[in-house]
């Protein structure tokens, strides 16, 4: 499917670019001028814009959900903070006792 008119860009090339770009750093963020960086080419009248966007959304999701790791090995994020909550109590974060706080 034709998403850049201008540029003559297809979709396939675009979900191309992003996944060459997630298999050279996994977290990176991936923005539209990443990709058109890629491409040698530049946004010209920008109305493509939101289209790559969706396009490198679908394709990183879909990246890193077959990059995940089993359900047991998942931590979820409340369980996770709850436990770094529970090691670290009790310990003391300044040298000053909590009576001589100026706040």
């Amino acid at each position: 499917m034709l998403v850049c008119q201008c540029n003559m860009i297809t979709s396939k090339e675009i979900e191309d670019i992003v996944l060459d770009l997630l298999r050279a750093d996994p977290w990176q963020l991936v923005v539209p001028a990443k990709v058109y960086s890629e491409l040698n080419r530049r946004a010209k009248c920008s109305g493509c814009v939101p289209n790559v966007v969706d396009i490198i959304v679908r394709v990183t999701e879909n990246y890193h959900s077959q990059q995940a790791l089993e359900t047991g090995d998942v931590v979820s994020l409340p369980s996770g903070l709850d436990k770094l909550k529970k090691q670290q109590s009790g310990v003391r974060r300044e040298r000053r006792s909590t009576s001589h706080r100026a706040a």
